[in-house]
């Protein structure tokens, strides 16, 4: 098992180490922000969703942020590996001329979309018998509500100086919106350190949410007025919850599944330079993180996963972007297969790490 690794909270370690790890033992899904990072995972939710989690009947609540949002999207359609592989396709294939603008990205971003998001796909999510589909957005606070640029950047300075002190600073700039699935209230209902917009999805709200739970600020113009939600402007909710640092099983009794890119957990999407700034150890007790190993990552093309750098390291030259992170989409059928022969033969016991701060 040298290409993945599992690595858990206290509590987690010493369930799966006495006894293994059963889909039943699950009662949330995490899925981090992070752009064209989640490619690499793409096979991992394949065989999760398709496979593991097949004969799921109690509910199964998936918590995402940003792209973590949108591939969970996909797993509650009722054709979810054709979901799956169309929003693969469109997310590869993007295409920009030069440095695009926030509207040009969001036209993109609206263009992938509605590769997997129909009115009836839309439904389909919202009638899942047993998937539960929440994410994380922001809405913004004062001049951070422009899609004015150099409004925009002097705020987001502020933000960042904000951050640095300290990471509550944030509640200042921005404010936590839970889109959450309105058939029943999900473990992490209640999270704390910031305000919160509690907003039941429907069939109104659920594209125009997970538009913005991606709209990177700069990046991405703002997503504004979104039904059944406060009046405003919102943004990714990676800004606070980039690798969703949260109380996810509220001291019940389930474990949290967290499929992920790298074997670190960055609270917020400013937090990336910040290596003193770590996860609640009370938010991770019960989390199993599963992740590529450094070895695996060392075989792939360019020795890395993609990122979004990657659109200007390949700038004028798609087709080869297109080739490597197709590439990285197929290396991921080796974590996915190693997962599977992990937890079904009881491998996952003695390949367990504890999760360190």
């Amino acid at each position: 098992m040298e290409d993945i690794v599992f690595r858990a909270g206290r509590k987690a370690y010493e369930i799966i180490r006495d006894g293994g790890l059963t889909p039943e033992q699950i009662t949330t899904v995490a899925g981090a922000a992070g752009g064209p990072k989640w490619l690499v995972l793409r096979h991992l939710d394949r065989v999760l969703f398709s496979e593991w989690f097949k004969n799921r009947q109690k509910p199964l609540f998936l918590i995402g942020s940003s792209i973590g949002a949108w591939r969970f999207a996909c797993q509650c359609t009722a054709d979810p590996l054709k979901s799956l592989a169309d929003f693969e396709t469109a997310y590869i294939h993007q295409m920009y001329v030069g440095k695009p603008s926030p509207e040009a990205v969001t036209r993109e971003s609206i263009r992938i979309q509605q590769a997997v998001l129909t009115r009836r796909s839309v439904r389909e999510i919202l009638e899942h018998p047993f998937l539960r589909l929440n994410f994380m957005a922001v809405r913004s606070r004062g001049l951070l509500a422009s899609d004015n640029r150099a409004l925009l950047t002097l705020s987001l300075l502020a933000v960042a100086l904000g951050n640095l002190a300290s990471r509550s600073c944030l509640k200042f700039f921005f404010e936590r919106a839970l889109f959450h699935d309105s058939r029943g209230i999900p473990p992490f209902y209640d999270l704390r350190g910031f305000n919160i917009h509690h907003i039941p999805l429907t069939p109104e709200n659920l594209t125009a949410g997970l538009l913005a739970s991606g709209s990177i600020p700069l990046v991405m113009s703002g997503v504004r007025n979104i039904s059944g939600a406060p009046v405003g402007v919102y943004r990714d909710g990676g800004v606070i919850d980039y690798h969703l640092d949260l109380p996810f099983s509220d001291n019940s009794a389930g474990l949290t599944l967290f499929p992920h890119y790298m074997d670190r957990l960055i609270p917020g999407w400013l937090d990336k330079a910040l290596k003193w700034r770590t996860p609640s150890e009370s938010h991770m007790d019960s989390v199993l993180m599963v992740a590529p190993s450094k070895r695996f990552v060392e075989k792939l093309p360019y020795q890395k996963i993609p990122d979004r750098d990657d659109f200007y390291k390949f700038e004028g030259a798609d087709a080869e972007r297109f080739k490597y992170w197709e590439q990285t989409v197929n290396a991921g059928r080796i974590l996915a297969d190693a997962f599977m022969e992990s937890v079904l033969s009881g491998g996952i016991r003695k390949n367990l790490h504890l999760m360190q701060a």
